[in-house]
């Protein structure tokens, strides 16, 4: 079996999902895992494909026939991933928006090898006080070593400095 991992963009209208599932499942591949958003009237998309090893090229032949309608195809083959023992963490922060949030947290994480595995972020209006607000939810990836509150107080003290709140979970 060969996997692929397909990184889908372009302008988005109805049946687009529908036109790339089609375009999976009509040469016999699989979708096995999929992050799909909309925003600002486009479409991006990452897509974990499985198909027989003779199907393969046909199916990504398919899927790069989207490309005539000026949709974006990228593919990466991909081996199964190697398990290991990983500890899982959410995280949700919120605060006043200001630039550098985001780095930060991320620069703090790479200090503590911890990989962010889904990250959502938006703005939203601040009510009462006005302005707007940063709202972050992620998925967190650590060493099975790490032991939840090292993380949670690294983050608090970051927390502290950015001013926003932060609130860390077991996953």
């Amino acid at each position: 079996m060969a996997t692929f991992v397909l990184t889908l963009f372009g302008d988005d209208r109805p049946g687009l999902v529908s036109d790339i599932a089609g375009a999976i499942s009509a040469r016999g591949g699989s979708w096995e895992h999929s992050q799909l958003t909309q925003a600002a009237g486009k479409f991006a998309g990452i897509v974990v494909v499985s198909a027989p090893e003779d199907a393969a090229e046909a199916m990504l032949a398919s899927v790069h026939g989207l490309e005539d309608e000026g949709f974006h195809v990228l593919v990466d083959r991909t081996d199964p991933p190697v398990e290991t023992a990983r500890a899982r963490f959410s995280l949700e922060l919120v605060g006043a928006d200001r630039p550098g949030i985001i780095a930060q947290i991320a620069a703090l994480l790479v200090e503590h090898r911890v990989s962010i595995e889904d990250l959502v972020t938006e703005l939203t209006d601040a009510p009462m006080a006005g302005g707007k607000l940063f709202e972050a939810r992620a998925v967190l990836v650590a060493p099975e070593s790490m032991s939840a509150s090292d993380l949670s107080a690294a983050l608090e003290d970051l927390a502290d400095r950015l001013m926003v709140d932060v609130h860390l979970s077991l996953d």
